[in-house]
């Protein structure tokens, strides 16, 4: 990546974060809405814990920068990209549970269980995922019926046949070794689901062809196995501090992953091709696409 292109790239992530981060705020602090009874404030106060806690919000970037890519509604894809934040941090609320992968730190601070109890920082997720559904279908989310597509796309990407499937697959892989297949099917469900849903739901968003909207969900699968790829060569290579929580979990568990099963220097050969193949599913718009570009470049080489 071009300096120039890091620069603008960090100064977008930080810009975009930071607004995701106030529209959640928002959500977390208004008052009771319609159909609602009461808000359990220790439920609050671990969901704000669960998801006010820093990190890159990589996902809502790219549900913000590729609906700018079509000249989206700013206000919806914003909305779109902080239903989607839920829906990531609920998975990491449950992934660090106990009985999944049993973690007691995250973003650099207690996860979930340990900062309130197990039953919590369930009932914590089960609040969020349900959240990011009331927030693509509210009101507010200004889109036309016929985009609420959205709500079955993400649907899809986060339940059984997207990234709650493959944290179940990721479960058995520690009992059942699965063959290079079975890890590919079973990364491109738990991780990288969601990150084509956020690429393709730029599109949806912006009421694109079905040509650009499938261009995206592939520029999405792409960096999503990026992503994966470089997490598993991080998780092998770098230390606790470096990556904010425990590391070298996977052979522990005995889990296979490509980093494992081929080697580091292959992982860092295919994360160069899978930056060039994403690169090249964006060439048709030019220099508007310049930052996710720069984003598919941070996701293969990022050091945390």
């Amino acid at each position: 990546m071009l300096k120039d292109d890091q620069v603008a790239f960090e100064s977008a992530l930080f810009t975009r974060a930071a607004a995701v981060e106030v529209l959640l705020r928002q959500v977390f602090d208004a008052p009771l809405l319609s159909g609602e009874i009461a808000r359990p404030e220790r439920l609050m106060a671990a969901m704000r814990h669960g998801v006010l806690n820093g990190g890159k919000r990589l996902r809502p970037f790219l549900v913000m920068e590729s609906a700018a890519l079509f000249s989206a509604n700013d206000e919806a894809a914003l909305r779109v990209a902080a239903a989607l934040e839920c829906v990531h941090c609920y998975s990491l609320i449950h992934d660090d549970l106990p009985a999944m992968d049993d973690d007691d730190l995250r973003r650099g601070q207690p996860t979930v269980h340990k900062a309130f109890d197990e039953a919590t920082a369930i009932l914590a997720g089960d609040a969020l995922l349900t959240l990011a559904f009331d927030i693509i279908a509210d009101e507010a989310t200004a889109l036309p019926a016929e985009r609420r597509a959205l709500v079955l796309a993400l649907a899809r990407a986060a339940g059984t046949g997207g990234m709650v499937g493959g944290q179940t697959l990721d479960l058995e892989a520690e009992r059942k070794r699965p063959d290079e297949a079975g890890i590919i099917r079973l990364q491109a469900m738990k991780t990288g689901a969601l990150i084509r849903f956020a690429c393709e739901a730029g599109a949806i968003i912006a009421g694109a062809s079905a040509v650009d909207r499938e261009r995206l969900a592939e520029f999405g699968s792409a960096i999503g196995l990026a992503f994966q790829l470089a997490d598993d060569l991080l998780d092998l290579t770098a230390d606790a501090k470096q990556m904010g929580k425990a590391t070298k979990k996977d052979a522990a568990a005995g889990k296979a992953t490509l980093a494992a099963l081929h080697g580091a220097d292959w992982a860092r050969e295919q994360l160069h091709g899978l930056i060039d193949q994403a690169h090249a599913l964006l060439e048709p718009y030019g220099e508007q696409a310049d930052l996710l570009k720069a984003a598919a470049t941070f996701v293969a080489t990022r050091s945390s």
